[in-house]
């Protein structure tokens, strides 16, 4: 597969200095890539783990999943696309359909939905192969620039509710995530150097220290608790399960490619505006990529997974691409995956901080997909243009859904779809 394109196996070290960009065939020196590692592992690291709560399955085995798919990844692009690969939220509403899950504890008929995802991912291979044949131009007259910004920022857009809604349960957490976010900003406007690079990790952890003083110290909100830590086992495989294939979950579950195939393109598009590459030669790669990793991680078990918009707001934040970076942190998952010791001090973040933090990455989301506008200079005097925009932005970020039957599509599908039609009927128009 990779002929005539190898595998990227060595890095050009560079110095960090203010400002400058490191590309995916730079990387800084280990000890600052291993921080910058870690910093993307955090930011996946709350919707990893959230995805597989939400649909009965085991966060752990998903965290480890996601460090086996970013490998695979990594490999079946050579190596030059800078992306993390982590739990898809596209398929949660179709997940619960498909096995009729509860909402509360071990999802019972998982392996039903995991024939679904397998199957899935069969589908993504596919249409990722006849884009390595046919080059991407037939999906790119579906999905112009004003189409994949708007994706891309819903993706941002529809996960604002996630921290705000569900991640401050009063008056106190809602003010910690507040802090958390300024904690953010203050390190990314006024720090310098690698503390700048690393916004996200250092906010983070200013932000806990300060939780942990008014909580644990003065008593103003629920206490740091570092007893699960205590308790947890440093080395632990997690549970692992084989799926079951139905024509009913796999008819559900399979065309949530078609929503996978937008939001890697709209994330490929958002690293190309980044970084100044063209990645269009490697989308039928990342394509095959991201469903080779989502078919072997359901036959495991764990949940559908794709290149993870939250790693991508952390580079452009940080403007770091080297792909020496997601290896380290594909490694770092796979540690806290057989880790639940590891996972444990993750897991022991407060919610209202890794809430403030979620706040910071998806609006960098947001704003990835309106740079993919400013960058193909998209013209919004056009009519067509607007209309497509601002209908794809509210209804994904209002999660509108359509039912068909018992098949819901909601949120960042409808909106992906709603742009894909509307450009297609819209498009035709010259000069509306």
């Amino acid at each position: 597969m990779n002929s005539g394109n190898p595998i990227r196996t060595g890095w050009r070290e560079v110095r960090a200095t203010e400002g400058a960009v490191v590309a995916p065939d730079e990387r800084l020196p280990w000890p600052q890539t291993v921080l910058m590692g870690m910093q993307h592992v955090i930011a996946m690291f709350g919707a990893t783990v959230l995805a597989p709560i939400l649909m009965g399955f085991s966060p752990n085995l998903a965290i480890l999943m996601s460090g086996v798919g970013t490998l695979i990844f990594f490999f079946i692009t050579g190596g030059r696309v800078p992306s993390y690969l982590g739990s898809s939220f596209a398929f949660i509403g179709v997940v619960i359909a498909a096995s009729g899950y509860a909402g509360s504890g071990p999802n019972a008929n998982i392996a039903a939905a995991l024939g679904g995802i397998v199957a899935c991912g069969v589908v993504y291979i596919t249409i990722g192969a006849i884009v390595q044949a046919l080059g991407t131009g037939w999906i790119e007259r579906f999905m112009p620039p004003v189409v994949t910004g708007a994706v891309v920022a819903v993706i941002g857009l529809n996960l604002a509710s996630v921290p705000i809604k569900n991640m401050a349960a009063g008056n106190f957490d809602a003010w910690m995530q507040a802090a958390t976010f300024l904690c953010v900003g203050l390190v990314a406007v006024f720090a310098r150097g690698m503390l700048q690079r690393l916004l996200i990790l250092v906010g983070l952890i200013l932000a806990t220290v300060l939780y942990a003083v008014l909580t644990n110290g003065l008593g103003l909100g629920k206490p740091v608790d570092l007893s699960g830590i205590a308790a947890a086992a440093w080395f632990g495989a997690p549970a692992f399960t084989a799926p079951v294939f139905t024509a009913n979950a796999m008819l559900l579950i399979a065309p949530v490619a078609i929503i996978l195939v937008a939001e890697n393109l709209g994330h490929l598009k958002a690293v190309t505006a980044m970084t100044g590459r063209n990645l269009d030669r490697l989308t039928g790669r990342a394509f095959i990529g991201d469903g080779v990793a989502t078919v072997v991680s359901g036959m495991a078990g764990g949940t559908g997974v794709t290149t993870y918009a939250e790693n991508i707001g952390v580079m452009a934040a940080t403007r770091i691409y080297s792909t020496a970076v997601f290896v380290v942190a594909a490694l770092i998952a796979l540690v806290l995956g057989f880790s639940p010791k590891f996972g444990a001090l993750i897991q022991a973040i407060p919610l209202p901080v890794m809430g403030g933090v979620s706040i910071v990455v998806f609006g960098l989301i947001a704003v990835a997909g309106a740079k993919i506008w400013v960058d193909n200079k998209v013209d919004f005097s056009q009519n067509r243009n607007l209309i497509v925009a601002a209908i794809t932005l509210i209804i994904g970020t209002g999660d509108f859904t359509l039912k068909f039957g018992q098949f819901a599509l909601g949120g960042i599908g409808t909106a992906t779809f709603g742009a894909i039609l509307l450009w297609a009927l819209l498009g035709r128009a010259k000069n509306a």
